[in-house]
């Protein structure tokens, strides 16, 4: 149930149901659209919204889905079920053209796997049309839809004998004309002409009676008369003749044809209806595109938790004006059912109420929503809305009047699967009685177990909700500094109307602002101060709250990386500890060998001073050699093995410009650029500064080529960043589009793109021929395509690189 009957009206889907039709291809989809009704049979909205999110899945990621003549043939079909009517031939040819289309359809459908677009599939399952009926309407009417010269054979010796005597009059006619031009009964320059469907000859008048023949015309000034030869009058008879003879020929072949065609019109009707279901669902399932609309979660119950919701028109609307929509986050369950809305005006309240109605509505009508695709959206069995300026003159009905009938209708009819919305709850009468009034049917509508989102700036309202179970608080929120809404809902707390502060914004006078406030009492304004109060704190903590777990993510990221980089040195540690015992153990073995070794000998030439002393000399050269030996050449294998990476020296030399320098104590390596008396200018990172010169340390080339390594991934990320995957060429001269495509071809493979968009427009074709001539010769291209014919066909190129 939906009240009141404007209700579609109120919340914008009327608009919607046009943007609907607007992108259906045929009147057979339009049809569709006039019937979408709000539902709450839950197997029935399942089913719609599989439907439309399977042709989104076809549109965005499928090629070949015939998008051409979806002719409507159903009103045709009803007229030749009378007897004796035949079918028109132009609606023969629609029959045709549309039959392909369901063909193609059915084809499409059928090639696919088992298991995708089931619910698609699942339309197609009546419908049945004869495999002998487009070869039968192919052998009746050409690709032009005139009729076949052989759709039968008197027709073919019909149009046979007319071709050879217009051939005879064509000739005759131009013999006389040459004869006539000769003799100088007519001008020099004129043709043969057609008057009342024969061809004739223009004579002067003076000469008419020199031709035989019948006159048909004469020329405005009287001057010119138009003769039809008299030894073709007779042959022009016979061809009219023949004419008349083709054409109840063809009412012949036409009326065996509807003949044939009279039993299956049922089943064609029924193609036709499935034709025209596709165009209805491929329409809805572009609209969804447009507003990056999604399947949900459908939960069978009154529910609603969504995340990130939009309210679709003013999102195509902010979107063609580049602006940035605020996403809507909003819960209501069975503990908190009623949401009260309050805040500053023209804070978005009344959008945010519209929002709800309107995705809810085009949820139970069978459309996609757009909102994050883990949002549950609930099902409700009755819509109530109370928005906008009811006055009637003619049914002498004030405003505050039909807000009440409105609230007296809610209350009425409201229950537990009841989603109502108010705007502007209890206004239209003196505040004090109208928040009352509107207390007492909140109370009301409460005690139903309904659903509801209600905007008001009663503060009676707020504290009732403050207190009440089921019933939950919520605020439009509002920057007091730059004094501006935010258009963010908040639940949990109520709002403030900021109404001081925005008067004080606009340069009301502040004499009258003081009285004002005088007049309000210090109660109220209290109140409305710990609201805003409470606003900005809590805007404060989720600030905190936010930085905290940046914070505290960030710490974890750097706790890991110091754990790793311990274990790691701690096993590299162990290995050159390690290594370096065992060459300390190589170094003692044999230093124990040469000594044995000298001592032996010693004893065995008994000591002779020239042995010796060589000996000694042996040993002390030995041992110089260990002293040479430096630790980082024996470790030099091991850590060449385990890839340990050395840090380069520092060398202290000189300073200048160009020169690659870091300050002391510092990692950051920059590069001189200008040096003066005492201080040098140095660019880290494209941010320049001055030093004293004694704080530097001139690096050496490896350290140069860490720089310039930084330096190039800079410059990669830099081009990454500003690539762009599409490059418009249109209006530009073949040699000009060619040298911008190549530059913009060989930056895209530098980058290692998979993708591009090339849009050089359709006209002649000539500009796409010679940039894909082009492109054909680029090895690290993979293919090249035309778009998809629904983002710009033969006007863009798709470009894949291997």
């Amino acid at each position: 149930m939906i009240y009141p009957k404007n209700f579609e009206q109120k919340i914008g889907f009327d608009i919607i149901r046009q943007m609907l039709k607007n992108n259906c291809l045929s009147s057979l989809g339009e049809k569709f659209i006039e019937k979408i009704y709000f539902s709450y049979n839950f197997e029935l909205i399942k089913k719609l919204i599989c439907q439309v999110e399977e042709f989104r899945q076809i549109l965005m990621f499928e090629d070949g889905f015939p998008i051409q003549d979806y002719y409507d043939i159903i009103p045709e079909l009803n007229r030749i079920k009378i007897k004796g009517t035949i079918i028109d031939l132009e609606k023969l040819f629609d029959l045709k053209s549309s039959l392909n289309t369901i063909f193609q359809c059915l084809m499409f459908f059928k090639k696919t796997e088992s298991e995708k677009y089931t619910h698609l599939k699942e339309l197609s399952k009546d419908v049945i049309i004869e495999k002998q009926l487009l070869q039968h309407i192919d052998n009746i009417i050409d690709d032009k839809g005139k009729i076949k010269d052989n759709a039968s054979q008197k027709l073919k010796d019909i149009r046979n004998e007319l071709i050879r005597k217009q051939s005879f009059i064509d000739k005759k006619i131009s013999q006389t004309l040459t004869a006539s031009k000769k003799a100088g009964w007519t001008s020099g320059d004129v043709e043969a002409t057609v008057r009342n469907g024969r061809l004739v000859i223009p004579v002067l008048v003076a000469n008419k009676r020199k031709i035989k023949g019948f006159i048909h015309d004469e020329s405005a000034t009287g001057q010119t008369v138009f003769i039809e030869p008299a030894d073709i009058f007779d042959i022009n008879n016979e061809i009219r003749e023949l004419e008349y003879a083709e054409k109840r020929e063809i009412i012949k072949i036409l009326t065996e044809f509807t003949n044939y065609l009279y039993p299956q019109i049922e089943d064609l009707k029924n193609a036709f209806k499935y034709l025209g279901l596709l165009d209805f669902i491929r329409a809805k399932a572009k609209f969804a595109i447009s507003i990056e609309a999604v399947k949900p979660v459908i939960i069978n119950e009154p529910l609603i938790d969504w995340k990130k919701s939009r309210h679709p028109l003013l999102y195509l609307s902010h979107k063609n004006q580049n602006k940035i929509i605020e996403p809507l986050d909003i819960k209501l369950d069975k503990k908190n059912r009623i949401l009260i809305i309050s805040g500053p005006n023209a804070g978005g309240k009344s959008v945010c109420l519209k929002t709800v109605g309107l995705i809810q509505y085009m949820l139970q009508s069978g459309l996609l929503v757009p909102l994050k695709e883990d949002s549950e959206l609930g099902i409700f069995k009755k819509i109530f809305i109370d928005i906008g300026d009811e006055q009637s003159l003619e049914k002498d009905l004030s405003t505050y009047t039909s807000h009440l009938l409105n609230l007296k209708y809610f209350v009425l009819n409201a229950d537990e699967g009841s989603l109502i919305l108010i705007d502007e709850f209890g206004t239209g009468t003196e505040p004090q009685l109208g928040g009352a009034i509107a207390e007492a049917v909140l109370e009301k509508i409460n005690e139903k177990k309904a659903f509801g989102v209600i905007t008001t700036h009663y503060s009676n309202l707020k504290l009732f909700a403050d207190k009440t179970g089921g019933i939950i608080n919520g605020a439009m929120l509002f920057d007091s500094k730059n004094m501006q809404p935010l258009y963010e809902l908040k639940i949990g707390k109520p709002g403030s109307s900021f109404a001081f502060e925005i008067a004080r914004k606009i340069g009301f006078p502040k004499i009258i602002l003081k009285n004002a406030e005088k007049k309000t009492g210090k109660k109220q304004l209290d109140f409305d101060k710990q609201l805003q109060q409470l606003e900005l704190e809590k805007r404060e903590i989720d600030k905190k709250q936010t930085g905290l777990k940046v914070a505290d993510e960030f710490l974890s990221e750097i706790i890991n990386k110091y754990e790793s980089l311990v274990e790691k040195i701690e096993s590299t540690k162990e290995s050159i500890i390690s290594r370096a015992k065992e060459e300390a153990m190589e170094i003692l073995d044999g230093s124990n060998k040469l000594i044995e070794n000298t001592i032996r000998e010693i004893r065995e030439i008994q000591a002779e001073k020239e042995k010796t002393k060589k000996l000694r000399k042996k040993l002390k050269e030995h041992k110089e050699k260990i002293i040479r030996k430096k630790p980082d050449e024996q470790l030099k294998p091991l850590l060449e093995k385990k890839k340990i990476k050395t840090v380069s020296k520092v060398v202290d030399t000189s300073i200048n410009v160009g020169d690659f320098v870091k300050i002391a104590d510092q990692d950051t390596i920059g590069e001189v650029i200008e040096i003066s008396d005492e201080d040098v200018l140095i660019t880290f990172n494209s941010v320049k500064f001055r030093t004293p010169i004694n704080k530097l340390k001139k690096v050496s080339g490896k350290e140069k080529v860490k720089v310039s390594q930084s330096s190039y991934s800079n410059i990669i990320s830099d081009k990454i960043a500003n690539f762009k995957l599409s490059i418009d060429v249109r209006g530009k001269r073949a040699e000009e589009a060619i040298s911008i495509v190549r530059q913009y071809v060989d930056e895209a493979i530098l980058l290692n793109m998979k993708e591009v968009n090339i849009l050089h427009g359709k006209g002649d074709g000539i500009l796409r021929d010679v940039i894909r001539e082009y492109l054909s010769t680029v090895q690290e291209i993979k293919q090249y395509k035309d778009q998809h014919i629904e983002r710009g066909g033969h006007g863009i190129t798709v470009v894949m690189f291997r």
